[in-house]
């Protein structure tokens, strides 16, 4: 009965999470249930030994990447930056283009570090006027804004700042701009497949007629739509988009350059873990780009943010609750993997394929990923147990940790965004749209599609090597 109170314990956290149970409450029962199937795993003990101290080291290593990315987002958000980059894309491509207008709004927002949330948010009232003028279903705005924000722009393209891109490099000593080309090919598979589905979808819509459909629900983004008329100039373009540039630019020298080139010697000492440096560089350098391109916000736009304390204690707030969804999902995993059935699990996973690592790799994160509901939270579980396995199967092979990382990364954007995934559920309700109408468009674009092109890059991977 072990394995299958894990299974049922699954099940169960889908379940409830759909049902709209918060997971701080949810994993960590899940979790004990789970353990009342097995006679060594004690509850109280499994809790505070297991569990928390899971929760713990995930936030001290990532909390600050949540933290700065919520700050700058919300920076973004408040000074009008976002709206300003939203607006100009959209009209530049036209409204008979929303489709695409929509995709690359959201693209620039997310590759430069703003939260999705935010992005959804900022991008919502454009995407409504713009599918309106051009005949577009509302039903297809969500997909647009997935497919803009959570695909290619959080796993695939090198040097994005996403929280998908991060974890991989303390397991692999990579940086953000692992296997840069295959990623690029990767990006293209997910917007190529994405762009083809929602165009298509689009056209054979107004060929029947359909329209934009009903009129914009009243949770009071029917004003704030009126807006996006207005197109920005040029010099504001630019002024907005500054900021998300030395997002990439900082990430890129630091990582490259800067710290490669420093003397880190000191972090073999004791009193700093006795830290390998290729551990910690790609993990530093994120942390200072965000850092750095917020004190750049906030002297671009000192006379627009009409009260930046409050800005920044806001984002500040705003980052509590996905770090800790997120954490808390960790712990799960790390109670699930400290039970006496979870190494029959590993051993079926790493068994799926185990001469090729690559492929053991994006199964298991994807089938991870889609269990908890999370891409980040599915990465963590999965690399927590496995990642010193698939190294040595890595080694063994001949594959490179870039590589690794870079497959690591696009397998969690797959099974991540299942009916149950927090993100999916947040944005239907920003669109005003429920899942009968909507998510099959945002299944081919944000599940489908991402599983293609991780499919391919395991292929190429496989067969050239990391690039």
């Amino acid at each position: 009965m072990e394995i299958p109170g894990v299974v049922v314990s699954l099940l169960g956290l889908m379940y409830f999470a759909y049902r709209g149970i918060n997971v701080l409450v949810l994993a960590p029962i899940m979790a004990l249930l789970a353990c009342l199937f097995h006679a060594d795993a004690p509850l109280l003990a499994s809790y505070t030994q297991v569990f928390m101290p899971a929760l713990g080291g995930y936030l001290l290593q990532y909390f600050p990447v949540f933290l700065l990315g919520s700050i700058f987002g919300k920076l973004m958000s408040d000074s009008g930056a976002a709206a300003v980059i939203g607006r100009f894309v959209a009209f530049k491509l036209g409204a008979e283009r929303g489709v695409l207008a929509v995709i690359v709004a959201c693209a620039v927002l997310t590759y430069g570090g703003v939260s999705l949330f935010v992005v959804a948010f900022s991008v919502y009232p454009i995407a409504a006027e713009l599918f309106r003028a051009g005949r577009i279903p509302k039903r297809l705005i969500p997909a647009a804004i997935a497919l803009g924000s959570f695909t290619f722009t959080m796993s695939a393209l090198p040097g994005t700042p996403s929280i998908q891109n991060a974890i991989p490099m303390p397991f692999f000593g990579t940086t953000a701009f692992a296997a840069p080309v295959l990623g690029v090919i990767g990006a293209i598979v997910m917007f190529g497949v994405g762009y083809l589905w929602l165009d298509g979808r689009a056209r054979r819509a107004q060929r029947r007629g359909e329209g934009y459909g009903e009129p914009l629900d009243d949770n009071g983004t029917a004003d704030e739509a009126g807006e996006v008329r207005r197109v920005p100039s040029v010099p504001a373009f630019v002024k907005a988009v500054t900021p998300l540039v030395m997002v990439l630019l900082i990430n890129l020298a630091l990582s490259r350059w800067v710290f490669p080139a420093m003397d880190l010697g000191y972090l073999a000492e004791t009193r700093f873990g006795a830290t390998n440096p290729t551990a910690v560089i790609g993990l530093w350098s994120l942390i200072a780009a965000i850092f750095g391109a917020i004190l750049l916000h906030l002297i671009l736009y000192r006379r627009q943010l009409r009260s930046p304390v409050a800005a920044i204690n806001e984002g500040t707030f705003g980052s509590m609750l996905p770090i800790f969804n997120t954490a808390s999902e960790v712990g799960y995993g790390a109670t699930i993997a400290a039970l006496s059935s979870f190494a029959r699990i590993r051993d079926s996973l790493l068994g799926l394929a185990p001469s090729y690592p690559l492929v053991s790799e994006a199964l298991s994160i994807n089938v991870l990923a889609g269990i908890t509901g999370s891409a980040s939270g599915g990465m963590s579980i999965a690399l927590e147990a496995l990642a010193e396995s698939y190294l040595q199967l890595a080694d063994a092979a001949g594959v490179s940790p870039e590589l690794l990382h870079r497959v690591a990364t696009m397998a969690s954007g797959g099974f991540d965004t299942l009916p149950h995934n927090g993100a999916v559920i947040t944005l239907l309700t920003i669109c005003g749209m429920n899942h009968r109408r909507s998510y099959p468009d945002i299944a081919v674009v944000s599940v489908a599609g991402p599983f293609a092109a991780a499919c391919l890059v395991v292929l190429l991977g496989s067969l050239f090597g990391s690039f």
